[in-house]
């Protein structure tokens, strides 16, 4: 027969939301890490080539209409 370690319904919930927020902590070091490397390679690439500014053109853009007539409520 072995000793089981028995919590107390409180510190369960504790420990479920240290875990959860130790899981969420991961998450966003991960994210920013992956940010800070795209942000390095798009600067490599930009001084790799250097491409010209595209134009935009604004008259099709002005030109259409929403896709929904009533403003979003908040």
């Amino acid at each position: 027969m072995t000793n089981r370690v028995s919590y107390t319904p409180q510190d369960f919930q504790k420990m479920c939301k240290q875990a959860e927020r130790d899981h969420e902590a991961k998450k966003l070091i991960v994210l920013m890490e992956r940010v800070k490397r795209q942000i390095a390679e798009r600067g490599t690439k930009a001084e790799i080539t250097k491409l010209p500014p595209v134009a935009v053109c604004s008259d099709t853009a002005s030109s259409r209409l929403p896709s929904r007539s009533v403003p979003l409520e908040r």
